[in-house]
């Protein structure tokens, strides 16, 4: 069984807002223009409606359910068709930075990279991309682009999706279905909706009121909708007190009679908590088996209890969109050939764009002269690529080079490139003098079949802390200290999703730790381990206090030796789990301190998921954030650190100082949820509009980042126009003496006239600027009608924001150059 299945596999061993919720539903009911199409479908035409005609009843529940794929592919889902009446195998796979099977794919960039070039265009090439090697990979729907917003620094997932700001996360997931669709592979947007963290994914209550929904996280799902999304993922938690994957007033209300959605709703894996219930709200497709929508839903029809009509309808729905992509032709769409040198350079583009560069001081970056020919690389992730985080978003790449190696060839010949591990990942030998005799702690095998035991001891000859790392390629050995098991099974779904880096050691074998408190002396060790059906090998290594201070030193010492330093610190993010903190994990804090107290020069690599703190960050002398940089990483970091383009990059998610001060911070009921039930009382200010509103100043503000050129920002013009709108005009100048990339940024102040708590600014519009040095631009912004309006729980709609409102130009939400004052007149005015 393929990874990816089996992870998904085991999750199925796992097992005032409502009043809100019923005032939102009551007036959800969209023109019925809208209805007809949601109800019908593109899907009712009569190829649809013949294929409808001749399937059993049999036959239809099939296509609602997963199965088996008997080609075993390594995909995440499988819907076997209907092969006598033509309707061919629908095969599923994640996605998100690539596509996840067995066989090799382009990994490209984190979602979160992608989005912070904050560029639409490019989000289309990313699609492209992931369409193409999909299609040809033998998949026909992509389980991705995921468009929840990022809500707290905490959850495991923000890598896979855009950021915290909803205009921006609706443009580019619209722009990367396109792209996607337009390859021929069918998009599924995704987690529909409020799966804003991993912890208790699977039954918390998120309670949110109807114009919060509307004005943050629905407006992505609603963008995609447009889009021409194909498929709806349902996600695991309950939406006001209802699970989202039976939820009548999202996926029904809101997905089809309000915005005209007419593809299929499919579950999360293992999402699924009802038959009836789900099929009537307008779920259509369980998977990844047939535990409700199989043996139990046909009992349901024969007995009345559930309308054939509704097994129709999804049956319908289903068939339509695979009509729409060519499937049903009889001849399906000829599958392209995989080309990794096209997927590479799209990768390479990303990761590129995406570069944000948080810290430069005194024009550290890029290194020049000296500074880029004696150098020195810190850190795990120096030696061993971080491609991509763990979960459903891990692609197995073609290649993925070394940022050490990417360095040194860059720094070229005659160039002193030196490396120091810093942070020990996965271990060091245990002294054969510490173990008794009977245990190969660097390589013990053990045949196919077989079974192998060690009863043995441990003996230190002075107490220290020690973490065990077992490497391991089958089932995992179970070993016990002194009568304590070191690896015992990860309780929930923790056992399945470990994360990109930390879980696989660089020779593909699964690693795994434990950190104890140990004594001098004698210690009980017993090691049971099977073969399986392949054989084994395994080993067990440690990290101690005393190799830490040693491989510290070794790091302080490369540093001194050094006129520059490279440091590269990570974090190891994974879907299943939320983070516990906002610091880097392991001792990099202090790594971090150390080397910068050796070197002031020291630049600071970030492959982190998400917001991190930084109390070391004045020591430092710049900061680039690289995110999980996809395969070709390592050549888009030293391409930034040498110069050899812009740091093109700006923050789409507030960073904030530390624990103690975000949006989510000090209120559990906010996150992560008390009693199994989190309450979004934010309400609209997500992200930088809770900083604006609290006044809190975070460590990097939303729209941040540096470029290696100055710019000037003049001449600001706003103008109404039909729509309404409002067009946004300024002039921007490079008026440095590099080439450079500025992001403009466009933002929007309150309406006078709503009676209602709104945000001191929303993005409004943005534009990515290419700029060659002295060159100059007039740029145009057009601030749409939705933009503009707000959401009123009275009349379930929209409504303008008239009045004087305030429209601010910018580099990020808190550094604005341009202001100015237009006046929101309504219709007829």
């Amino acid at each position: 069984m393929s990874d990816s299945v089996s992870r998904r596999s085991a999750l199925g061993l796992l097992g005032g807002a409502i009043a809100v919720a019923a005032a939102a539903t009551a007036g959800l009911a969209a023109p019925s223009h809208a209805a007809a199409r949601a109800r019908q479908g593109p899907g009712a035409g009569p190829r649809v409606e013949s294929l409808l005609g001749k399937l059993t009843l049999d036959e239809k529940i099939s296509l609602l359910h997963g199965a088996t794929d008997p080609k075993h592919l390594g995909q995440a889902g499988y819907v076997p068709g209907v092969p006598r009446l033509g309707i061919p195998p629908l095969r599923l796979a994640d996605g998100p930075a690539g596509v996840r099977v067995t066989a090799h794919a382009t990994a490209l960039p984190a979602p979160v990279l992608l989005a912070s070039a904050f560029d639409p265009a490019l989000a289309r090439r990313y699609g492209a991309c992931i369409g193409r090697e999909g299609r040809a990979l033998e998949q026909d729907v992509l389980l991705s682009p995921m468009v929840n917003l990022i809500r707290t620094p905490y959850a495991g997932r923000n890598f896979e999706t855009f950021g915290e700001d909803p205009l921006l996360a609706a443009d580019l997931v619209a722009e990367e279905i396109k792209g996607i669709q337009g390859e021929g592979l069918i998009a599924t947007v995704k987690h529909f909706a409020l799966n804003n963290q991993e912890k208790d994914r699977m039954s918390i209550d998120v309670r949110a009121d109807e114009r919060t929904m509307h004005e943050t996280e629905l407006r992505g799902f609603e963008a995609a909708v447009a889009a021409g999304t194909g498929a709806v993922m349902g996600a695991y938690n309950k939406v006001n007190s209802t699970f989202a994957c039976e939820n009548k007033a999202l996926l029904d209300d809101v997905l089809r009679e309000r915005w005209g959605f007419s593809g299929w709703v499919m579950t999360d894996w293992f999402a699924q908590h009802s038959t009836a219930a789900s099929l009537a709200a307008g779920l259509d497709m369980e998977m990844p088996g047939d535990l409700y929508f199989g043996g139990a839903l046909k009992r349901a029809v024969k007995d009345g209890s559930v309308p054939e009509a509704h097994v129709d309808r999804s049956v319908r729905r289903i068939l339509g969109v695979m009509e729409r992509f060519g499937l049903l032709e009889g001849e399906p769409p000829r599958r392209p050939e995989r080309d990794p040198e096209a997927g590479a350079a799209v990768a390479l583009d990303v990761a590129k764009a995406g570069a944000t560069l948080l810290r430069n001081a005194e024009r550290a970056l890029p290194l020049t002269g000296r500074a880029a020919r004696d150098i020195a690389v810190v850190g795990p992730t120096g030696r061993h690529p971080f491609v991509s985080g763990g979960g459903s978003a891990h692609v197995v790449p073609d290649r993925a080079e070394s940022p050490l190696d990417a360095i040194t060839a860059r720094a070229g010949r005659g160039a002193r490139v030196t490396y120091a591990l810093g942070e020990d990942l996965y271990g060091k030998a245990i002294p054969e003098q510490a173990l008794s005799t009977g245990f190969d702690p660097e390589g013990q095998q053990v045949a196919a079949g077989k079974e192998w035991t060690y009863e043995g001891t441990l003996t230190l000859d002075e107490s220290d802390e020690w973490t065990f790392v077992i490497h391991y390629s089958g089932e995992r050995p179970k070993v016990e200290l002194d009568g304590g098991e070191l690896f015992p099974a990860v309780p929930g779904i923790g056992e399945f999703f470990s994360g990109g880096l930390v879980s696989t050691a660089p020779d593909g074998l699964h690693v795994r730790r434990a950190t104890e408190a140990l004594t001098s002396g004698e210690h009980r060790l017993t090691i049971k381990a099977k073969g399986g059906d392949h054989g084994q090998t395994f080993r067990i290594r440690r990290v101690t206090g005393a190799t830490r201070a040693a491989d510290v030193a070794e790091a302080v010492r490369a540093a001194r030796g050094a006129h520059s330093v490279v440091l590269f610190a990570y974090e190891d993010a994974t879907e299943g789990q939320d983070r516990t903190r906002l610091a880097l994990p392991g001792h990099q804090e202090a790594l971090i301190r150390a080397v910068a107290a050796a070197n002031p020069r020291t630049t600071v690599v970030l492959n982190t998921s998400s917001a991190t703190s930084m109390p070391w960050l004045e020591r430092t002398a710049a900061v680039l954030q690289m995110y999980y940089p996809g395969q070709e990483g390592a050549a888009a970091t030293a391409a930034v650190l040498f110069g050899d383009c812009d740091p093109g990059g700006r923050l789409t998610q507030s960073f904030p100082v530390d624990d103690e001060r975000h949006p989510t911070a000090g209120d559990p009921r906010r996150y992560p949820g008390v009693d199994g039930v989190e309450e979004y009382s934010e309400g609209i200010h997500i992200g930088y509009r809770w900083y604006d509103a609290e006044g809190v100043r975070p460590l990097f503000p939303f729209g941040h980042g540096l470029s290696y050129t100055t710019f000037a920002y003049t001449d600001l013009t706003v103008r109404r126009v039909s729509g309404p709108g409002v067009d946004v005009s300024f002039v921007v100048r490079n008026t440095g003496v590099r080439d450079g990339v500025s992001v403009a940024q466009v933002y929007l102040g309150p309406s006078p006239d709503l009676r209602m708590k709104q945000a001191r600014r929303v993005l409004a519009g943005y534009r990515r600027i290419a700029l060659r040095a002295g060159e100059r631009r007039r740029i145009t912004v057009r601030v749409d009608e939705r933009t503009l309006s707000a959401w009123d729980v009275k009349l379930h709609g929209w409504v303008l924001g008239t009045g004087r409102r305030t429209i601010q130009v910018g580099t990020s939400a808190r550094d604005v150059i341009l202001s100015a004052t237009i006046d929101i007149k309504g219709a007829g005015s």
